[in-house]
């Protein structure tokens, strides 16, 4: 198989849960541990850091990466799902691993194929294993697909856990409480290895202390160690201020992924920095500052509040569940836009009523769907939509919908693209 066939086999061949949902998802760990057991047991190879939580995790990932990067050290990133080439999941020192690779991969690891039926992302992270090992990378940042205790990526060692924070999100999969969504979080802890919280309640706190006294592990809370003092945003950069509790100390930071979100992020991020510092890994604070102000162009993450356009403002963000729209409404808030024109589409297995609550009711809406099973049909989501006295147009194809909002946005106004990481995917501009 050529390139385009390996992938064609892949996607096609394969469950997948981006496009299938529910049935492609493996509660069970037994195929990744023998897929990679048939490759040799890459991930026991390589030194890792483990990313799980249910907003956050993706940004998290490309700063930590960045950080890495930029002190000198050869980074692996696997980061799931992808927005244009599959290859993005798949990076070190933020070039993604060659299409020869893939073919290669695939070729060989067809007699596992054939007799255990993995599905797609049991695949991609055998995959990603074997090419950080034939890297040889100094280290990885692994980030969990869905949930973490059955998650596929949860079968490394890694040298620091890190949970971003809990919110609603897969409920069929992992539970219809925050308990039972943060016990399947926090299966990413192991044994006498530290673990950086993001963000905890009084409901998740005892969930995470119980594992981690179990397994010997020191927690690390993300926000008892530092807290932000001050932020400012601009189109394409945020300035955060970063107060030190120990000593009252500020240090500033500029961040080239502007979300306001991105300030939780980066409690996280530091506090796993400071981790890593602790056990010898050589990390400077300008190192840190660097890496942080140029994240985009080192790692080429995309769809986080990712200004296209500046007039009128087109923006891309994978915001697509109750916690990220949340963010992404206090975001459109401080923008102050004239008029919200608003680029969504979702999937059918979201909280779609949720999610239409938080929306603004005065933005006009372009209602549309990414073109993979799992989308909600553009018709029915502007029905639901109405109900919630949201009101705009249904297009069935993405960027028609994005031209039209152009089309009538003025130049102070704000045109958004959220929903769906498949809808953002789909822009072409």
């Amino acid at each position: 198989m050529n390139y385009k066939e390996t992938l064609d086999f892949l996607f096609r061949s394969l469950p997948m849960f981006s496009r299938v949902g529910e049935s492609a998802f493996k509660k069970d760990l037994t195929n990744t541990l023998r897929l990679c057991e048939f490759i040799g047991n890459p991930q026991l190879k390589i030194k890792t850091i483990h990313v799980a939580g249910t907003n956050g995790k993706g940004s998290t990932s490309h700063m930590l990466a960045a950080i890495l990067q930029t002190a000198g050290y050869k980074t692996g990133l696997y980061t799931s799902p992808h927005l244009k080439d599959f290859r993005e999941r798949i990076k070190v020192d933020g070039k993604m691993c060659t299409e020869s690779f893939v073919i290669d991969f695939t070729n060989r690891i067809q007699p596992m194929i054939q007799e255990i039926q993995p599905s797609f992302f049991e695949i991609t992270v055998a995959m990603a294993f074997e090419y950080f090992s034939l890297q040889q990378v100094d280290i990885a940042i692994i980030e969990v697909g869905l949930g973490g205790r059955l998650d596929s990526t949860n079968i490394i060692k890694p040298e620091l856990s890190i949970i971003t924070n809990i919110g609603w999100d897969h409920m069929n999969l992992l539970g219809n409480s925050i308990e039972q969504i943060a016990f399947e979080k926090a299966g990413i802890i192991k044994e006498s290895t530290p673990v950086v919280i993001g963000e905890y309640s009084s409901i998740t706190k005892p969930i995470f202390e119980k594992r981690a006294n179990e397994l010997h592990a020191k927690i690390h809370w993300a926000n008892d160690d530092r807290w932000i003092s001050d932020f400012t945003i601009s189109a394409h950069h945020i300035e955060i201020s970063v107060a030190e509790k120990r000593n009252d100390e500020r240090i500033n930071y500029q961040l080239d992924l502007p979300g306001i979100y991105q300030t939780k992020n980066l409690l996280t991020v530091l506090s796993a920095i400071e981790i890593l510092q602790l056990n010898k890994w050589n990390i400077e604070i300008k190192d840190i500052q660097n890496a942080l102000a140029h994240t985009k162009k080192i790692n080429g993450l995309h769809g986080r509040w990712e200004v296209l356009k500046e007039k009128p403002l087109l923006v891309l963000d994978v915001a697509h569940n109750e916690d990220g729209i949340m963010q992404l409404v206090r975001q459109i808030e401080l923008v102050g836009a004239q008029e919200v024109h608003i680029v969504i589409g979702m999937v059918k297995d979201k909280e779609i009523e949720k999610v239409l609550d938080l929306l603004p009711k005065k933005a006009r809406y372009y209602f549309t769907k990414a073109p993979i099973p799992r989308a909600l049909d553009e018709k029915l989501l502007m029905q639901e939509a109405n109900k919630k006295n949201l009101v705009g147009n249904c297009f069935p194809d993405i960027n028609e919908a994005v031209q039209n909002a152009l089309y009538h946005a003025k130049e102070n106004d704000l045109v958004l693209v959220c929903g769906s990481v498949f809808v953002v995917g789909e822009v072409n501009l």
